[in-house]
C-alpha cells in the first residue's frame, strides 16, 4: 500500500512511497523505523537480496528527513542503485535522487537522496567537518572496511555527539554487528534475512594448481551449466575479465551467448547491459563489485574464481595497494548466494573445498 512521506522537515509535496512486498527488509519496515525514531545509530545486517540498499533511503524519506547521504564502495554501485531508487520513486535521475563519484555529479537543488562513493563523503569533511548538509547518513557495505570507510566511521563517531539530530545507519550483508555496535556505544542492531533458494556447490579443482588458466577453467565450467541459465563469473581484475572475454568469444561463434563485461571503467551505457534481460543466455564477467554492491537480475549460475583484488594498506610504503588474494568464506558465500535469488542455482568454485 502506498504511503505518504511525512513533510515535517520540508515544504515540498508529500511523496507516494511503495515498498515491494517481496523484499525481506520491507517486512521489517516498522521495526526499523521504530529504532530510527529512538536511536541515533542503527546497524542493519541484511543478507544478499534483502533490499536494504534501495529501501533504507526511502524509510528516511518517510520519516521526513530532508537530505540523505548513502555511501557505496564503488562508482558503478552508486550509479546503478541511484537509478533503481529513482525509478521506484518515478522521478528522473538527478531530481529527487542523484549520485556523485569522482568523475560525475548528477544532483540538483531538489535532490534529497544522494548516493555517492565513500571517498566523496570523506572529501566533504574537509570543508564541512560536521557534514551539516545531511541529516541522515547511510554507510552501506561497511564490511568492506576500506581505508575510506574506516576513516569515515571514525569521523562520524566524533560528529554524532556534536549533532544529536543526525541519524546514522550502518548497513552490510556480512559484518560483525557486535563489534560495530560496541564502537558506536552499544548501538541498536537488526538482522534482516535474505531470500535464497537452494544452491548446489561444485568444486572444480584446476589441473595446474595455483597457476590455473582462468579463461580455460571458466570455459570448462560453462560446459557443466545449463545452456538456458544466465551465468555470473567472478574474476579478480580487469585484465582477467578481458582475457576470459576474448577466449570465450572464440568459442562462442556458434552458441551466440551474450558475453558481457561488468567493469567500473566502462561507459554507463555499457555497464547497463548487465542489468537488461536478453533473449539469449547472458554470461556476465565481473569483479567483486557484483558480490554485494549491485544485484544483477536473473542469475541462475555462478562461477567463482575464488580470487579478488583487495585494497591493503602497506605500512612500509604508507600507501594503499590492490593485491590479488583468495576471498574470505563470507565472500564465497555471498558469491554463491547471487544465483539463489530467482530459483535453485548452481555455484562452480574453481578451487578445492579444503581451500
Amino acid at each position: 500500500m502506498p504511503l505518504k512521506a511525512s513533510n515535517d522537515k520540508m515544504d515540498d509535496t508529500p511523496l507516494e512511497l511503495n515498498y515491494p512486498a517481496e523484499l525481506p527488509v520491507c517486512g521489517h519496515r516498522q521495526e526499523i523505523i521504530s529504532l530510527l525514531k529512538t536511536s541515533q545509530v542503527v546497524i542493519v545486517a541484511g543478507d544478499t537480496g534483502s533490499g536494504k540498499t534501495t529501501q533504507l533511503p526511502k524509510m528516511a524519506i518517510e520519516l521526513g528527513y530532508r537530505k540523505i547521504a548513502c555511501t557505496q564502495p564503488r562508482r558503478i554501485a552508486a550509479v546503478t542503485v541511484a537509478e533503481r531508487v529513482s525509478a521506484e520513486l518515478d522521478k528522473p535521475i538527478g531530481t529527487l535522487v542523484g549520485y556523485q563519484h569522482r568523475f560525475a555529479k548528477v544532483v540538483s537543488d531538489e535532490t534529497r537522496i544522494k548516493f555517492m562513493t565513500d571517498g566523496v563523503l570523506l572529501a566533504e569533511t574537509r570543508h564541512d567537518r560536521l557534514l551539516s548538509e545531511y541529516d541522515f547518513i547511510i554507510v552501506d557495505e561497511a564490511h568492506e572496511r576500506s581505508l575510506n570507510i574506516d576513516f569515515l566511521l571514525g569521523i562520524l563517531k566524533q560528529i554524532l555527539p556534536r549533532r544529536p539530530e543526525l541519524k546514522l545507519v550502518i548497513s552490510s550483508a556480512t559484518m560483525d554487528t557486535e563489534k560495530f555496535a560496541r564502537f558506536f556505544g552499544n548501538a541498536k542492531t537488526i538482522q534482516v534475512p535474505g531470500r535464497l533458494f537452494p544452491v548446489e556447490t561444485i568444486y572444480q579443482i584446476p589441473e595446474d594448481g595455483e597457476s590455473a588458466d582462468l579463461p580455460r577453467e571458466v570455459a570448462k565450467a560453462l560446459t557443466r551449466i545449463s545452456a538456458r541459465d544466465d551465468v555470473l563469473v567472478f574474476l579478480p581484475g580487469e585484465r582477467d575479465i578481458r582475457e576470459t572475454l576474448e577466449h570465450l568469444s572464440q568459442l562462442n561463434a556458434q552458441r551466440n551467448d551474450d558475453l558481457i563485461a561488468l567493469l567500473a571503467s566502462l561507459p554507463p551505457a555499457e555497464q547497463q547491459r548487465a542489468f537488461r534481460p536478453s533473449t539469449r543466455r547472458r554470461i556476465i564477467l565481473a569483479t567483486n563489485v557484483a558480490e554485494t554492491s549491485v544485484t544483477i537480475p536473473g542469475i541462475r549460475a555462478v562461477i567463482d574464481s575464488g580470487l579478488a583484488r583487495i585494497p591493503r594498506y602497506i605500512h612500509r610504503t604508507e600507501v594503499e595497494r590492490l593485491q590479488i588474494e583468495p576471498v574470505s568464506q563470507a565472500s564465497a558465500r555471498q558469491r554463491a548466494g547471487r544465483c539463489g535469488r530467482v530459483g535453485p542455482g548452481v555455484c562452480i568454485r574453481l578451487y578445492s573445498e579444503d581451500d
